[in-house]
């Protein structure tokens, strides 16, 4: 069985900082793609950030110059690091990964649970 786990998240200020982190666990083979989503109230869901295996990033606009997402591939985790947060942020963050598993002949899409972050002074 293929888990990823989001933790890091949690309340703060305007202007504040965050890292969330997601690790995957399970028969992996490899991990293609990285990405995290956040979906509000209300709202669709929507790609914040993502990375590909060569290193490609892309962000949402309002991401952009504030939130950067890492992977370290040694721990099967990826990061995302949020700052100068806006209360417009505030959001459940969710990691997803594309990946191999072990006895499985396609790449699949994997989620985690999700992680609260609420930006609120």
């Amino acid at each position: 069985q293929v888990q990823l786990v989001e933790s890091g998240g949690g309340l703060v200020q305007p202007g504040g900082s965050l890292r969330l982190s997601c690790a995957a666990s399970g028969n992996i083979v490899s991990i293609y793609e990285w990405g995290w989503y956040r979906q509000a109230p209300g709202k669709q869901r929507e790609l914040v950030a993502g990375l590909t295996s060569r290193g490609s990033t892309n962000y949402a606009d309002s991401a952009e110059g504030r939130f950067t997402i890492s992977s370290d591939n040694a721990k099967n985790t990826v990061y995302l690091l949020m700052n100068s947060l806006k209360p417009e942020d505030t959001a459940l963050y969710y990691c997803n990964a594309g990946l191999e598993a072990i006895g499985s002949p396609y790449v699949n899409e994997y989620w985690g649970q999700g992680t609260q972050v609420t930006v609120s002074s």
